[in-house]
Formats: C-alpha cells, structure tokens, sequence
C-alpha cells in the first residue's frame, strides 16, 4: 500500500512536455533554464594541487611535496535510458548525472552532501523524456531518501515536489507522460501522473530486478511485467481493457522490451540462449534467435 506525501500548490506540474511553454532542460539553448545558474559545471575529478613554485624557489629545491591521493569515483548504482533514447542517467552513491547519447557528453549532475562530510547516494533515476521532472529512489550504503519511497523531484525548482512511500523497497520505476509505474519486488503499481491517483495493482513472481516495461505513444498503453509463473510474461492492453499471459522461456525471465507502440516484446531467460519475440495481442512467437547471451 502507497501513501502520498502532500504536495505544494499547485499540486503538481504538467508532465506533458508538448503542452508546457518551457518544458525542457535538456534540450536546444532557445529554453529559459540556465543550467551553469544552477549547477556549475564541475570537472568529474577535483584538481590536485600541485607543487607550489614561489615556495619551492625559496626553500630547499631537494623536497617535493607528495601527490595529492587519487580521489575515489562514485560508485555506479543504475543505468537507465530515457523514453526516446536520446538521453541516459546514472545512479550513483553520490547523486545522480544526465548524459547526452549522441553526440556523447554529460549534461549536468546532482550530487547530494550528507553530514561529516559524506554523500548521499540515489540507487534508481528514471527519466521523463527531456524535461525537468524525474523519478528518484535512494540507494548504497547511505541512501539519500528511503528505499521504500519514490521521490518526485522537479530539477527546475532542485527539491522533491511529491513522493509516494511503500512498505518494501522500491525495485523500479517507469514514467510516461500520464503515469507513473512504480516496482516492488512481487507488486507493481500503476498511477495517473496528473494526480498520483492509483489505478491499477499487479501481483508478480520475485521480480529483484524491477523488470517492467511499457509502451509510449500517447493512444495507447501497454504494459509487460513478469507473470506469476517462472518464465512467464505479463501483458496488459489498458485500451483494449485485456491481459495476455505469454509462457515466453522454461527458466526466470533475464529481460525483456516492448516496442514502442507495445504490439512487440522481446524476451531473454536466465539461460542466455535465445531471444524470443512475441506478439503481445495474441501472444505469437514471432521469431527467435539462438546465441550466447550473458543476461
């Protein structure tokens, strides 16, 4: 069961980038955003500090002083693309950072500082295309928020606007533009992005990995999960008020991707031998190619 924290008002933004007049800051420099306003732009590594010359010239011209030490990277947490490919973000123990798939280049990145001078550490980031609203989960050794919530967090103000807490650890989430879907290890849970209202829970078989996907063209809404059998795919068709139970493989599912208007999904099992894809109206086996694939 869900609980929704209270948003301020309004109570939530337009997560319809089409529709809002500056949606985007990922995007083209036309937008208003000025990201060097809010996050200055950081080398990845802190500079050392180098030998000091003016010192150096007066002192005993035999010592050097020792290098600094390496400093450590974050630690990387979860990769996730966003809807239309062109964008992905890292979670990592210290925050969380956008890249830009071609060309190739970090965007921005958010780092949370906790106390004593420790990090705080986001162990999921979801995307929403290109625009400011993103999903958040903490993670590693100490999480930003609770892992049993799921942080709405608007980049364009920098804080969480709404948040939805559950009572186990939150496996995964997927975003469209008019819901939110939200993975526990066994339940999946569906809401209407416009007012967090829950429309749809799902039981699942374990499911550690948060597998879920979903379609994302606007008249249609397609959503696969893992069954509740070992090997077994989950297809819900909101639009055409049906569910479609596909036996895809004889071990646990790996992974698997529906196309983008969900008519296709693509399975692999812990084996690592085929991909299979299938209709997900009928449940087809379309086609199937054999192979080693480490999953």
């Amino acid at each position: 069961m869900a609980t929704l924290s209270a948003c301020p008002s309004p109570p939530w933004p337009n997560p319809n980038p089409d529709s809002n007049p500056n949606p985007n800051f990922l995007g083209d420099q036309s937008q208003t955003l000025d990201l060097d306003s809010i996050m200055p732009r950081q080398s990845i590594l802190p500079q050392h500090k180098g030998v000091d010359d003016d010192s150096n010239s007066q002192g005993d011209t035999t010592s050097q002083e020792l290098p600094a030490p390496k400093p450590m990277l974050p630690s990387l947490l979860q990769l996730s693309f966003n809807q239309d490919q062109a964008c992905f973000a890292a979670a990592t123990d210290n925050g969380f950072r956008i890249y830009n798939c071609d060309p190739f280049r970090e965007l921005f990145r958010r780092e949370f500082d906790g106390a004593n001078g420790t990090t705080c550490g986001i162990g999921h980031v979801e995307m929403l295309f290109r625009c400011n609203i993103l999903a958040l989960v903490g993670g590693g050794s100490n999480p930003q928020y609770p892992p049993k919530k799921m942080m709405i967090w608007d980049d364009h103000q920098g804080r969480c606007i709404g948040e939805l807490s559950f009572r186990a650890a939150v496996r995964g989430v997927r975003l469209r533009r008019d819901r939110i879907i939200v993975i526990l290890e066994q339940k999946i849970f569906l809401y209407n992005f416009a007012d967090l209202k829950l429309l749809h829970q799902i039981e699942t078989v374990a499911n550690p990995k948060g597998l879920c996907a979903i379609s994302h063209l606007a008249d249609s809404l397609v959503l696969a999960c893992p069954g509740l059998h070992k090997g077994q795919i989950r297809v819900e068709h909101y639009a055409l008020k049906r569910t479609k139970f596909i036996s895809a493989h004889d071990s646990r599912i790996a992974c698997f991707a529906l196309t983008l208007d969900g008519q296709l999904v693509a399975t692999a099992s812990t084996k690592g031998t085929l991909v299979r894809i299938f209709d997900t109206v009928n449940g087809t086996l379309l086609q199937e190619v054999c192979g080693i694939f480490n999953f």
